[in-house]
């Protein structure tokens, strides 16, 4: 217990400058100095530049043949399906609605990886994190982005319309942080190297990613409201214990993942909830407030529960 202790206040002493930074940004926009539009204009930013540049970077230099592990994807997915299925049979219990529900089992699984996750677990757990992390995000980019669409369209119209997959097929298209993914693979799949000049570029450009991302999470956070706190602190449950909870069983026990790789999928899996939740679910005028609750306080329980997990895992 002594040495899990140290080692959970060593990891709390390596990721207390990611959440400083998103607390700078948090007093930044509570005091009036970062108002809505800056914010959203700095997550456009990191979004299609910095982050896009950074991804790209980082998947120029991976061997696709040996990131693409597909017993890794089906834990990750199995944990995933497990805790969705999960928080969806609590909202149809309590008479939510399939859109409702719909977003409040998003809430429960995905985490802020694009933003927080790459680069946080990239600096505790080393670079070899990248292609475990980019699998992770890539599978919440493709499948659960696409299911809430999906979901949502699909109960208020009644039906599903072939329209609506070309939709969604458009928006994955469109998401920067997938194409730069898929450049980044291609680019190293046909066995180019980055010329100088471009390495720097993208060096430059992608670390601004990290400090922008942690701010603009922060700013956001500073809108964002404590209503419902029960629904709230149910959806964090899910997202910040039982998810890396049934990634943990789904990697070490039941598809018995490689244990680096392990250790990287349990704790994206104990991220908190992702802002792109908060658009979508107010894109729809699905339970917004709701969704910004479950963003705030998992993110300010994050702070202890994120080194804890990477304790256990890196120290036992």
């Amino acid at each position: 217990m002594t040495c899990y202790r140290a080692c959970m206040i060593a990891v709390f002493l390596q990721t207390l400058p990611f959440f400083a930074l998103i607390g700078l940004g948090y007093g930044a926009a509570r005091k009036g100095m970062f108002g809505p539009e800056a914010t959203a204009a700095l997550t456009r930013f990191v979004f299609y530049f910095a982050l896009s540049a950074m991804l790209f970077r980082f998947s120029a230099a991976l061997d696709m043949a040996a990131v693409l592990d597909w017993t890794l994807v089906a834990a990750y997915l199995s944990a995933c399906a497990v805790v969705y299925l999960l928080a969806t049979a609590v909202a149809l219990i309590r008479g939510r609605g399939v859109a409702e529900a719909a977003v409040e089992s998003q809430c429960a699984v995905i985490g802020n990886t694009g933003f927080l996750g790459i680069p946080m677990l990239a600096m505790l757990l080393g670079e070899a994190a990248i292609g475990p992390l980019l699998l992770v995000l890539s599978v919440d980019l493709i499948v659960f982005s696409s299911l809430i669409v999906i979901l949502i369209t699909g109960a208020r119209e009644g039906r599903m319309r072939p329209a609506v997959l070309g939709t969604v097929g458009l928006g994955l298209l469109k998401n920067p942080m997938i194409v730069s993914i898929c450049l980044g693979l291609g680019w190293s799949a046909l066995g180019w190297t980055l010329p100088a000049p471009a390495t720097s570029f993208l060096t430059i450009l992608g670390a601004a990613a990290t400090p922008g991302a942690l701010f603009a999470i922060g700013a956001s956070l500073a809108d964002k409201s404590a209503e419902r706190v029960e629904v709230a602190l149910w959806l964090s449950t899910c997202k910040l214990i039982l998810h890396p909870a049934a990634a943990a069983v789904a990697c070490l026990l039941v598809f018995q993942v490689e244990p680096y790789a392990a250790t990287v999928v349990i704790a994206a899996a104990s991220l908190p909830v992702a802002g792109n939740v908060y658009i979508l679910a107010q894109h729809y005028g699905v339970a917004p407030q709701r969704v910004s609750a479950a963003i705030l306080i998992s993110t300010l329980v994050s702070v202890a529960t994120v080194p804890a997990v990477i304790a256990w895992l890196t120290g036992s």
